[in-house]
């Protein structure tokens, strides 16, 4: 069983102060913005283009809500030597050029495209980004090299390429970019994680007979956007006969006494996101229970151990307990189960461990790195499960746990 530990990682706040040194944005950004000019140059391409917005907020330092997420119409443009341009929608790129001084204001522009094919491509606007890029690229002597890229429609690489441009995979180099955390991110991942173990304080004052799992979920959201979030991106609520197997998703089910329950609270501070699981029990527990916690308490805990610079993602997950220890045919069905996934502006960043991926194709655990790892194990009663994830930011001689809300054994909420 895990022992209790004061996280060292500092979780100052959101608020700036002179009295303390906190989170320096200024320092974040030029820190950013150097791990993508350091990846582009070690890459084949001379630019990058990005309509991901975590890569366009990690490269431009730019947002202008979650809504733009799925829309595809922001991008942003980086050529070797240059800086960060960015393309927003209407009259974002003129608040840039008032608010955001770290971009010259000739490099933030109004840009549409396709909005997801909502506007047909025969209206031109994918050729007409693309002849734009085209034009950039040349004036910069960066288009006989190739452009990389992130995600797009499918339009938009049909125009890129009818303009010469040879086109290469960009995520990967935004990915090496991004794998390594500044202290100022580590500091926006912590202080997001000290905001959920509040809603797990929340829930578990309210956890008895009668609540839904929505009505959970809709006190967590509030509880998070008071706290400061700028973004809830999931709640998971799942609990009794829903416990297994998991549904990843929330329902209107009314809790009852005596049910196994788990959540995963999905959000971020500053951008910086949280995948933080916990299962509570509902007054009381059986043994059954119990037990299903105590092993995955064990696994999530031997995972842990591992962590320090230099091991690989291959020896975390053959610790991990193969698929049919724990009810599941094949290890594609059990993914994210028995997992790890790295924490950034991106829910999944580097480095992914799984029995799927990591035991043909290991990566090194450095330091910097700041993932979260998550076990599940299913009752002997056949309905209930326990699920446990704790976030590590990786240090020079292990690790230091980052959630904080009490996990060492199950949680028995508003015990009878």
């Amino acid at each position: 069983m895990a022992e209790f530990a004061i996280a060292v990682t500092p979780s100052p706040g959101g608020m700036a102060v002179d009295f303390e040194q906190r989170v320096d944005f200024s320092r974040l950004r030029d820190y950013r913005l150097s791990r993508v000019r350091s990846a582009l140059d070690a890459s084949p391409a001379g630019s990058l283009l990005c309509f991901d917005t975590n890569n366009i907020r990690y490269t431009t330092s730019t947002q202008i809500g979650e809504w733009a997420r799925d829309k595809m119409t922001r991008y942003s443009l980086l050529v070797r030597g240059g800086d960060p341009m960015v393309w927003d929608f209407g009259s974002a790129a003129a608040h840039h050029r008032v608010f955001a001084p770290w971009l010259k204001p000739e490099n933030c522009r109004a840009g549409l495209n396709g909005l997801r094919g909502a506007i047909p491509p025969d209206n031109g606007l994918f050729v007409r980004t693309a002849k734009e890029i085209a034009g950039i690229l040349r004036e910069a002597s960066a288009a006989d090299m190739p452009l990389a890229l992130d995600i797009a429609e499918p339009p938009m690489l049909f125009a890129l390429q009818e303009e010469g441009i040879d086109v290469i995979d960009g995520q990967q180099i935004m990915l090496d970019a991004r794998e390594i955390k500044s202290p100022d991110e580590i500091m926006l991942l912590t202080t997001a994680a000290a905001m959920v173990d509040g809603a797990y304080q929340m829930i578990a004052e309210v956890l008895k007979p009668g609540i839904r799992e929505n009505q959970v979920v809709a006190l967590v959201n509030q509880k998070l956007y008071e706290l400061g979030s700028d973004d809830v991106e999931a709640v998971n609520a799942v609990s009794g006969e829903r416990c297994s197997p998991h549904p990843h998703n929330f329902s209107d089910r009314i809790l009852r006494p005596g049910d196994q329950a788990f959540f995963d609270i999905i959000q971020s501070f500053n951008g910086y996101r949280t995948c933080y699981y916990r299962t509570l029990n509902v007054g009381r527990a059986t043994s059954s229970q119990h037990d299903a916690y105590a092993k995955a308490r064990e696994w999530i805990d031997a995972a842990i151990a591992m962590i320090r610079p230099g091991v690989s993602t291959k020896d975390v997950a053959e610790g991990f307990p193969r698929c049919d220890e724990f009810g599941f045919a094949d290890e594609f069905e059990a993914f994210g189960l028995q997992f790890g996934h790295g924490l950034g502006l991106g829910l999944h960043e580097r480095p992914i461990i799984s029995r799927v991926n990591s035991l043909a194709h290991p990566m090194e655990i450095k330091e910097g790195m700041v993932f979260a790892l998550e076990t599940y194990c299913p009752a002997s009663d056949g309905v209930s499960a326990a699920r446990i994830e704790e976030e590590v930011v990786v240090t020079a001689g292990g690790c230091d746990v980052i959630t904080l809300f009490p996990a060492e054994e199950l949680f028995v909420a508003n015990r009878y």
